[in-house]
């Protein structure tokens, strides 16, 4: 009898020494999603507010004179709308959507991170992962 309670209690102390050791310093356990860069001063959004300027200034220059997907008609019903959101899955409706960024704005932003891609969904600019439709940033113009 006295044997299983020392096995016991060896399990577990082993169980709360190897627990403890696997916590990281807020106790959350694991970090399997490493944050970004601690040099990358981006925050929660890919695109810097400068380079939300240059979207701005690109889309006012551009005045009537707008590309497929930025029409007043390309705009999003609501309740698509409401699906494009940062750190979301594009549904298969907003998939069907998406257009290539254009050229001459395309210049104007950062290269998008491997595997990602600036896309232009119902007038707004989005950075999405090509093979999982993940959504890294949304740049919304005003209308």
């Amino acid at each position: 009898m006295k044997r299983k309670r020392w096995l016991w209690l060896g399990a577990t102390v082993i169980v709360a020494l190897t627990g403890a050791g696997l916590a990281d310093e807020h106790g959350h356990g694991h970090k399997k999603h490493h944050d970004r860069d601690d040099d990358d001063d981006r925050g929660d959004h890919y695109y810097r507010e400068h380079e939300r300027g240059e979207m701005r200034g690109w889309y006012h220059d551009r005045g009537d004179n707008l590309p497929p997907g930025f029409a007043k008609r390309d705009q999003l019903p609501p309740g698509l709308e409401r699906q494009l959101r940062v750190r979301g899955t594009l549904p298969p409706g907003l998939r069907k959507k998406m257009l290539p960024c254009p050229e001459e704005l395309e210049g104007r932003l950062p290269p998008p991170p491997r595997g990602c891609a600036h896309v232009v969904i119902g007038g707004h600019v989005v950075l999405v992962n090509r093979s999982s439709y993940m959504v890294l940033d949304i740049f919304h113009f005003e209308r």
